[in-house]
C-alpha cells in the first residue's frame, strides 16, 4: 500500500512539473498565459485566442476575459445567423432600403444587404432585421447558442447595444470555434453564408474573419471577434478593450503577429 501511494506521488510530481506552464480547465482546454502588454500598449483589455484542432487557448488577462460585457456591433454574427434560419432575411444579398434618415456615417445612409450592412457596421439595417426575426425567435435563438446572459430585454432592436445582453471574451471566442466547426443550431448552408460575410482580409498565407463592435455613446469598449484559417490551421478569437473596436482588431492582428499565426 505504501509502494502504491509513493508511486501515486511520484506521479503527481512528474505531471504537475510537465505543466507548470499550463493549465487543463475543465473542458480539457490547454490554458496558456499571453505576455503581450506591449500589443495593448497601455490600453485596459483582454484577449482569448484557441486553437481549433488542439484545443490550446492563450489568453490574456484572464481575470478580465471572464468578465461580460454588451457585445455591441459583434452581435451582427449571431443576428445574421437567426435573420437567415428564421427567414427574416432570405440570402446575403437581399436588400433592405434606406428610410432616408441621415446618420453619423455616411457609408449607413444608403440601401444595404446582408452583406455589405456586416462590412459596413450598419446598425439600421440588423435593427430592422431584428424586429422581423421578433422577440420570440430572438429569444428561442439566443438560448439555444447560449449566448452570454441571454437577456435581450433590453428591447427586440436594441439589446446588445450597451444594453441588457452581455458576454465575456471567453465566451464570444467559444461561439466562434461553434461556428467555424458548424456546431451552432442553424442550417450548414447560413453558417457557411455568414462566414463568408465575416471576410476582412485575404491574404497568401491566410484569411481573417471578424467583426469590431464599439460601444458609440462614448467610445468606452471595444471588440473584435472572429477567427483566422492558416495553412496550419484555424484559431477563434475574442478581443475586448476601453477604446474602440477598430483599435481592438488592430491590437488582435499584432498578437496574431507576435503568436506567429500571422506571418509577415
Amino acid at each position: 500500500m505504501k509502494i502504491l501511494k509513493v508511486f501515486l506521488m511520484l506521479i503527481v510530481l512528474l505531471f504537475s512539473g510537465s505543466m507548470s506552464s499550463i493549465q487543463v480547465s475543465a473542458n480539457n482546454q490547454k490554458v496558456k498565459e499571453l505576455k503581450v502588454g506591449e500589443s495593448f500598449d497601455g490600453v485596459q483589455g483582454t484577449t482569448v485566442i484557441q486553437n481549433i484542432k488542439s484545443d490550446t487557448v492563450y489568453i490574456y488577462n484572464k481575470k478580465r476575459s471572464k468578465v461580460r460585457f454588451t457585445p455591441e456591433s459583434t452581435f451582427k454574427v449571431p443576428n445574421a445567423l437567426i435573420g437567415l434560419q428564421t427567414k427574416a432575411v432570405h440570402d446575403e444579398f437581399e436588400v433592405k432600403r434606406w428610410d432616408g434618415v441621415l446618420r453619423e456615417f455616411e457609408d449607413w445612409n444608403r440601401d444595404h444587404t446582408l452583406a455589405s450592412g456586416m462590412r459596413h457596421s450598419v446598425i439600421w439595417y440588423y435593427q430592422e432585421m431584428a424586429r422581423d426575426i421578433g422577440a420570440e425567435d430572438m429569444q428561442k435563438y439566443v438560448n439555444r447558442i447560449n449566448y452570454g446572459n441571454r437577456d435581450i430585454s433590453g428591447g427586440i432592436d436594441h439589446f446588445w447595444l450597451d444594453s441588457s445582453i452581455k458576454i465575456s471574451a471567453q465566451e464570444q471566442a467559444h461561439f466562434m470555434e461553434n461556428l467555424v466547426e458548424e456546431k451552432l443550431p442553424f442550417d450548414k448552408q447560413h453558417m457557411r453564408t455568414v462566414k463568408r460575410i465575416m471576410i476582412n482580409e485575404e491574404a497568401d498565407s491566410y484569411v481573417l474573419h471578424g467583426k469590431t463592435g464599439t460601444r458609440l455613446s462614448d467610445l468606452g469598449l471595444g471588440w473584435y471577434v472572429g477567427y483566422i484559417e492558416t495553412e496550419k490551421g484555424k484559431w477563434a478569437f475574442a478581443t475586448n478593450i476601453n477604446g474602440s473596436g477598430s483599435k481592438a482588431k488592430t491590437i488582435t492582428v499584432d498578437v496574431l503577429k507576435e503568436l506567429k499565426i500571422i506571418n509577415e
